[in-house]
């Protein structure tokens, strides 16, 4: 009977590690050094202290992760940008194919060069868009070496 108790195939809760970490060690900080090291966790973007910890200890790579919100936004809005310009050239292909088909031959060609102006205008301005933002890129988002 003894030898069944202490068998139980039916142990509950999760499987034992093979290496479990059971050494701990304490360490003092400083109210200033505290300050710095929770700083250093926060831009490391880890979510456990304890592995944070491990890998300064051990020289490991710690990742720090920048979100500049100047620069999220000006994607964003070029995005969105992006999305209207190309609803416009839709609108450039329907516009054309309705002059054809409702006016004559004449009044078409004339409202066709009033647009042609106004695209010309709009390519203009996607140049200097391109511009702007490879500026910008060459500025703020290149890795410096």
């Amino acid at each position: 009977m003894e030898n069944k108790e202490t068998k139980n195939p039916h142990k509950g809760g999760r499987p034992s590690k093979i290496d479990p970490a059971v050494y701990r060690y304490s360490i003092s900080l400083t109210a200033e050094e505290n300050t710095r090291f929770l700083t250093l966790f926060e831009v490391s973007g880890m979510h456990v202290m304890a592995h944070f910890i491990t890998a300064c200890v051990f020289q490991k790579g710690i990742k720090t992760v920048k979100i500049d919100k100047a620069t999220m936004d000006y994607y964003m809005r070029l995005t969105s940008f992006y999305s209207q310009f190309r609803a416009v050239g839709v609108n450039y292909n329907q516009v054309v194919k309705i002059l054809y088909q409702k006016f004559s031959e004449k009044k078409a060609s004339a409202y066709l060069y009033k647009l042609e102006k106004q695209t010309a205008e709009f390519a203009v301005l996607s140049k200097k868009i391109i511009q702007l933002t490879e500026e910008f890129e060459e500025k703020h988002l290149k890795k410096k070496s």
